[in-house]
């Protein structure tokens, strides 16, 4: 009995796994790569040669004591209820939300009346809110 041959002319090479890793390692280097913009315009900014302006922009400062007593400007406040807070900042800002709310608080007093006090600027419309820190003391480092 003779058996057939199978041939032998199966030579091809599948091109397709190739294809796919040229293609995942150009889209690899495409995103890995960081692209730099360079301006085409020449720019020469021109030499401050004046002085700071002494002008302070309005601003309007809460101060938190120990316990929870608020101020706003220096002035104190009768309680340290939200709605007496919220009013002495209408009266202060004069309608005006856009004018720099510092928040100062003691370091021992409660978060509460800090929230308490970022509510009520937020409940009024007041965008531009800052918190003062202070640096630690040398010798508390020490």
């Amino acid at each position: 009995m003779k058996f057939r041959r199978q041939s032998t002319n199966n030579d091809e090479v599948n091109l397709t796994p190739l294809i796919d890793v040229v293609f995942l390692l150009l889209i690899f280097f495409m995103v890995s790569t960081s692209f730099t913009k360079e301006t085409h315009l020449k720019v020469d900014l021109p030499q401050a040669n004046g002085q700071p302006s002494s002008d302070l922009p309005e601003q309007i400062e809460i101060l938190i004591a120990v316990d929870g007593c608020y101020a706003v400007n220096g002035r104190a406040l009768v309680n340290t209820k939200i709605e007496t807070l919220k009013t002495a900042l209408e009266k202060t800002a004069n309608g005006n939300v856009k004018i720099p709310l510092i928040i100062t608080a003691d370091a021992k007093s409660a978060h509460q009346y800090v929230v308490q006090a970022m509510d009520a600027a937020g409940q009024l419309g007041f965008v531009n809110l800052r918190m003062t820190t202070r640096m630690p003391d040398a010798e508390a480092e020490k």
